[in-house]
Parts: structure tokens; sequence; C-alpha cells
């Protein structure tokens, strides 16, 4: 699986049951929520646990090829009443503990109060995001699409992106509540709106191969 096509789509990573679980702590652990989910997961102890669970771990080493580290949760929730699209794009902004001068990291910005920065490709290389799907994820209520192999292609221009758009075939990455997608950041990615009643939610966990990037970059926790 690992390094293939920049993406794995795992079924039954964990159990339904789990997943019912999660939700349930997920909905009172009052974070702060907006239409779309949620941010700063790692604050909750059963997503931390989950984060670390040996199963997760594995999933994600299989791609970092080392022992992996989560430094962020998030909770994706698309419905009927919060609904929308995300047009292809790659996932290139980290959370930073401090800026630094160096003139590959940037441009720099606080999202919800967390140093954020656009980073090279060889931080990203050290990323890998695992998807839970929360619910079952179907062809139908807008689930996560990859143009596969794009993340060997480095950081891409909107204009590079878009074309690759066009020339691609994009793949649906269904699963049912339990199963995981697994992830490069910088694998092009998508998802179109839900035409279903029902909720698609997602526990999106970001993992590295060490928080400490290098010397002066070291990954913020959330």
């Amino acid at each position: 699986m690992r390094d293939q096509r920049g993406y794995a789509i795992c079924d039954a990573v964990i159990e339904r049951g789990e997943t019912a679980q999660l939700l349930e702590v997920i909905c009172g652990a009052g974070s702060a929520r907006t239409r779309a989910g949620a941010r700063h997961l790692l604050n909750v102890p059963a997503v931390r646990t989950i984060a670390e669970d040996p199963r997760l771990r594995k999933l994600a080493a299989q791609f970092l090829g080392q022992e992996p580290v989560p430094f962020r949760a998030t909770l994706f929730d698309k419905s009927s009443g919060s609904n929308w699209l995300v047009a292809w794009h790659q996932d290139t902004v980290l959370p930073v503990r401090q800026r630094s001068d160096d003139p590959a990291w940037g441009p720099w910005s606080t999202k919800a109060g967390v140093l954020c920065a656009r980073a090279p490709v060889w931080a990203l290389e050290r990323v890998v995001a695992l998807r839970i799907s929360l619910d079952d994820s179907t062809s139908t209520n807008g689930p996560l699409r990859v143009l596969p192999d794009t993340h060997r292609r480095g950081v891409l221009s909107a204009a590079e992106i878009e074309r690759l758009g066009e020339i691609i075939a994009p793949v649906d990455c269904t699963t049912s509540a339990g199963g995981a997608v697994v992830m490069r950041p910088l694998t092009v990615h998508a998802s179109s709106k839900s035409a279903s009643d029902g909720p698609r939610r997602v526990l999106h966990i970001e993992y590295a191969t060490s928080l400490t990037l290098r010397s002066g970059i070291e990954l913020a926790v959330s």
C-alpha cells in the first residue's frame, strides 16, 4: 500500500460501535463547532485514544515508513443542513509552533488560534492523513474523490490542478462506517455536494514522522 497511488481505501478499520461512541463523545465535548465540523479534537481524550490506536498507527506507518505521531484531528460534518462542494485541491498548510525565517515556508496565517504556513514538499512528504468514516460513505453523499498518483507532482498551481482534474479519471473513496481512507496531503482531492438526507461525518487525523520536522520547524498539536 505504501507510496503506490497516494491513497488507499481500508474497510473495517474500527468497529461500527466505536464510530457511534466517537460521535457521541465529539458532539458532547464542547469543542468549538462550525457548520462544517470541529477543530482541535486531539484535546478530546477519546479522539486522542483512537488516534494512538495501534490499528490506525499501523496504517499510517505503511505510508510513512516509520512510527507515526498524530498532530491534528478535525471533524468534517456534511449533511443536508450543511452541504458544500470542495473543488480539486491539495492540503499544503501545516500547523506550526513558531514562525520560521525559512523562505520555503509561507504565506503565514492563523486558523482558529493556531499558527499555520504553507509547507514545502519535503515536509508534506512526511505527513499522511487517515479519514475515518463515522457514517457510511456512499456515492450519493458527497464522498472524498481523488486523482490517483498526483502526490508525485509536488505542490501544484491552481491552473495545474484544474488541468489534472480534466485529464485524470477520479476515484470515489467510499467505505462503510468504521472504514478509512489513507491519503497523502499532496494527492489532489475534492468532494461534491451530498445528494442524501443522511449525514456524512469523517474524523480526519493527521500523522507525521515526527513533531520536529527540522531544526526550528515543529508541528503544533491540535
